[in-house]
């Protein structure tokens, strides 16, 4: 809490976010806007017969990491329903307990607005419907929330240690490849296309919904 995110067109490559303190009654939020002059031609290509566009104006959206952690859990809930004793919470503490625990060894938080987003892009393609252990849900988590760190952390690497719920080395990094194979094409795309960005925070808001 007490930091505020403010993504634009280059703020979501890989290690290149920005944070900036404001105060500490506030929780972190993440604000995207949407730069519309990469979309048109500079004036002085043109010539006098093409009309210039307008921009379109810039899309702001607003969210805290709360907000978002619960649409995650929201989602994470929905999709493993065999999971009787799970509840849209506890997605929500054991990230927030690996938070602490990158804190603890001096890695610093890697939980903001922008990480959840991008972490629940990766959760979609991931996460089995059928998991039937909730042991194996973690495993699947954290996994792919150590993917989101080391694409967007702060650090060049991270500790294997505070991700590998099952202490299996082998079958966390099989893991790793495996998110990595399926999605890497999709963590470029977030890099580069701000609609997509977009899309994705809008897919993520509507999993608190009601579903009928």
């Amino acid at each position: 809490m007490g930091n505020a995110l403010s993504l634009r067109s280059s703020c979501f490559s890989s290690k290149a976010s920005k944070k900036v303190k404001d105060g500490k009654s506030k929780e972190r939020r993440s604000c995207f806007s949407y730069d519309s002059k990469k979309q048109y031609q500079d004036a002085s290509t043109m010539t006098e017969q093409e009309p210039i566009a307008a921009p379109p104006k810039p899309v702001v959206l607003r969210a805290t990491t709360s907000e978002l952690l619960k649409c995650l859990g929201e989602f994470i809930c929905r999709r493993c329903s065999k999971l009787e004793d799970l509840s849209p919470l506890k997605p929500g503490i054991w990230l927030r307990n690996l938070d602490r625990a990158l804190k603890e060894r001096k890695y610093g938080r890697f939980l903001t607005p922008a990480s959840v987003i991008f972490l629940y892009m990766i959760c979609r393609d991931v996460i089995s419907s059928e998991l039937a252990k909730e042991g194996e849900l973690v495993a699947q988590l954290l996994t792919c929330a150590y993917i989101t760190c080391s694409y967007m952390g702060n650090r060049t690497s991270y500790p294997a240690a505070p991700f590998m719920a099952d202490r299996s080395k082998t079958a966390f990094w099989d893991r790793c490849l495996s998110i990595i194979n399926a999605t890497s094409a999709k963590m470029l795309r977030i890099n580069e296309d701000q609609q997509y960005f977009v899309q994705i925070f809008v897919d993520l808001k509507a999993e608190a919904e009601p579903y009928y």
